[in-house]
């Protein structure tokens, strides 16, 4: 444990990539077999799971600090990081632990199936045991909070060099349904063949925003001057769903989200269309619900994401669809280095030859001969329940992750409402001091009614004025929350607004963010309840 302390310690206190490239270098060379494994894992999100809840650790961390609840919420909510404050608060080793990242967190898993007594005298001991460093990312991984400040594509970088092998090759061994336990670094990095795994999914090809939410609407002659000639490009909606690869191999079926989630069981009726496709098949494309039609919102969808096994009741009140994007192999040759256009061909025969064409629909071509002719167009695309269009290069492979110049989104402007701020929240990790949480509220009969809470479209001077702001004028407080005064005036915006009984306001948002601070308003300028359902489809 002190050596993946020490690394966590070390990739914190850099931005640099190339540093962080060669500390993760230094690490994967000197430390053992098998803690490299669970260090992957770890960087690729496959953590243990929660056997211990925050809960039971925030209680058994108070009796070994030997503090009130109400200092501990508070330090809390000073340091804005759970597994910091704890340890900061309870004794810990000076020499810390010889014991490897690997065995702890074997540990941690067989802890499955212990009483809580067994679970409380574990945990006592094990911090006992652990240097502060140490029970800090002990913390972050018994709770499943681990983060870091390293993306998955810096640790496949790392292993690349290391090993010699192509990082796109790398990174497609990585997904999948693996697991610590049953791998180890030395198979992972050996020249074989990956489609001996038949479940293994390819990391998918992720779109540039042709603008940035803080830029102004792209005009058609902003695109045609970053992107050039109309006849290089396929133009196709952009829908709201679950982007996801369905896979037909050895006789199988498997249906992975881009999250890298195998969901094969949480969407049956998709099966019948997938088993049917010839074997050697992996199709790219969006798993929408779908009604008479047209797609559903996507709070419809958000029924089935939760359940492993739908019931009949679910099937029928949210029917989902697979809109086909891409087919990035067949027959079983991975042909992600075909052109888009030959890759297109090929997944319109295997639509026209689909068993089952309602569920498998195909995502339509939108046919354009200049960009104004499209720009057009986009401002349909609520209308078609759409987000705005995919641009994709006529020419182009299919690459891993998010590469700029071949595939672009290029979406409609968000709905936006001006709210006030009402109540504030401080934020976590860097920002634990400040208040960066905030809830809106919008006039109704007089009063300020809740609708919406944002976390980010601000800069940091502008955040700190907040919370200059939010310091000086508390009005009441609930634990961490403050009740502030009524008097700053923001535009938020968000993509979609849905009516909902779990609400106060009777609405709810999706991606709502601030656009703006509206310092040309005063409070009363605001909206209203009223004007915001007027969104409402």
């Amino acid at each position: 444990m002190r050596d993946f302390a020490a690394l966590f310690s070390s990739l914190d206190e850099t931005n640099k990539t190339s540093v962080k490239v060669a500390i993760l270098k230094e690490y994967f060379l000197t430390v053992d077999e098998r803690d490299r494994i669970y260090t992957l894992a770890l960087f690729t999100g496959r953590r243990p799971k929660r056997q211990i809840s925050s809960t039971q650790v925030k209680r058994w961390a108070m009796e070994l600090a030997q503090i009130p609840e109400w200092l501990f919420e508070e330090s809390y909510q000073i340091v804005g990081d759970l597994s910091e404050t704890i340890a900061l608060l309870i004794p810990s080793s000076e020499s810390g632990s010889d014991r490897r990242l690997s065995e702890w967190i074997q540990e941690i898993n067989a802890l499955r199936d212990a009483d809580d007594e067994y679970k409380h005298a574990w945990l006592l001991k094990s911090w006992g045991s652990l240097s502060k460093d140490e029970i800090f990312v002990f913390n972050k991984i018994l709770m499943g909070s681990f983060r870091v400040g390293v993306s998955q594509s810096l640790v496949i970088k790392a292993l690349a060099e290391l090993s010699g092998l192509e990082a796109a090759v790398l990174t497609h061994r990585i997904m999948g349904n693996w697991h610590p336990e049953t791998m180890n670094m030395h198979d992972l990095l050996q020249e074989h063949d990956v489609s001996d795994d038949y479940s293994r999914p390819y990391p998918f090809f992720l779109a540039y925003p042709v603008q940035e939410s803080s830029e102004r609407s792209k005009t058609a002659e902003d695109v045609r001057l970053a992107l050039g000639d109309e006849d290089d490009w396929q133009a196709e909606w952009k829908w709201d769903g679950i982007r996801s690869q369905v896979i037909k191999r050895g006789g199988s079926i498997f249906i992975w989200s881009r999250g890298e989630e195998l969901i094969t069981d949480k969407f049956p009726e998709m099966h019948r269309f997938v088993d049917a496709l010839p074997d050697g098949t992996v199709l790219d494309g969006e798993i929408v619900c779908f009604r008479g039609g047209r797609p559903l919102p996507f709070n419809v969808l958000q029924t089935r994401i939760g359940r492993k096994n739908p019931g009949k009741k679910i099937l029928e009140e949210s029917p989902v669809v697979f809109i086909g994007y891409d087919c990035i192999e067949f027959e079983g040759d991975d042909i992600r280095s075909t052109p888009l256009r030959e890759r297109r061909l090929l997944l319109e025969q295997l639509h026209e030859k689909s068993m089952d064409p309602e569920t498998f629909m195909l995502s339509p071509v939108v046919k354009f001969d200049r960009w104004e002719d499209l720009y057009e167009l986009r401002e349909m695309s609520r209308e078609k329940a759409a987000e705005g269009f995919m641009l994709k290069r006529k020419r182009s492979l299919y690459q891993a992750g998010r590469k700029r110049g071949d595939w672009w989104k290029w979406k409609i402007d968000p709905m936006s409402i001006d709210g006030v701020l009402i109540y504030a929240q401080r934020g976590h990790g860097r920002r634990a001091g400040l208040y960066t949480d905030y809830t809106f509220g919008l006039w109704q009969d007089g009063q300020l009614v809740s609708f919406a809470k944002a976390y980010s479209g601000l800069t940091d001077q502008e955040i700190r004025q907040v919370d200059h702001y939010v310091k000086r004028h508390t009005v009441e407080k609930f634990g961490p929350v403050r009740t502030v005064e009524p008097g700053l005036v923001f535009e938020i915006g968000f993509e979609a607004i849905n009516a909902s009984n779990r609400h106060k306001s009777g609405v709810a948002l999706r991606f709502p963010r601030i656009l703006r601070w509206r310092k040309d308003k005063n409070i009363e300028d605001a909206d209203s309840l009223d004007m915001l359902k007027t969104f409402l489809p």
